[in-house]
């Protein structure tokens, strides 16, 4: 019985050290290796390092990555990117289009008045 009861204890140990460790560790891997495939140009990263860049190049088949780092460029492993913020290619893109919106509108608004006012100077007349 003391036998059985040692067997046991170690395979509930072996269980609590997969479950609470192993596969949390799994999880996190393949959370990274998600992250690194969906960088894209144009995407904010921070390296191991400590260095905040712009993706400018990723070459998938040699493991690297060039960053614009305010003018100077530099290749990295991939394994070098700790965090990647995609959140800000999205910002620039929808402040550009917002900005392009905004002038359309001003232009037309601008096209309407004058056709108002042209309109005006042909009724006077």
């Amino acid at each position: 019985m003391g036998n059985y009861s040692m067997i046991l204890l170690i395979v509930v140990m072996f269980a609590f050290m997969y479950f609470g460790m192993m596969r949390p560790q799994k999880k996190q891997q393949q959370k990274r290796a998600e992250m690194l495939q969906q960088m894209k140009k144009g995407d904010k990263v921070v390296t191991i390092g400590g260095l905040h860049g712009v993706i400018d190049s990723i070459d998938n088949a040699k493991g690297t990555v060039d960053l614009d780092l305010d003018g100077i460029f530099l290749t990295f492993n991939l394994s070098a990117i700790r965090t990647v913020d995609p959140t800000a290619t999205a910002t620039t893109a929808a402040t550009t289009q917002s900005e392009s919106t905004e002038t359309a509108d001003k232009v037309e608004a601008k096209s309407d008045a004058d056709d108002n006012a042209d309109d005006d100077k042909s009724d006077k007349d």
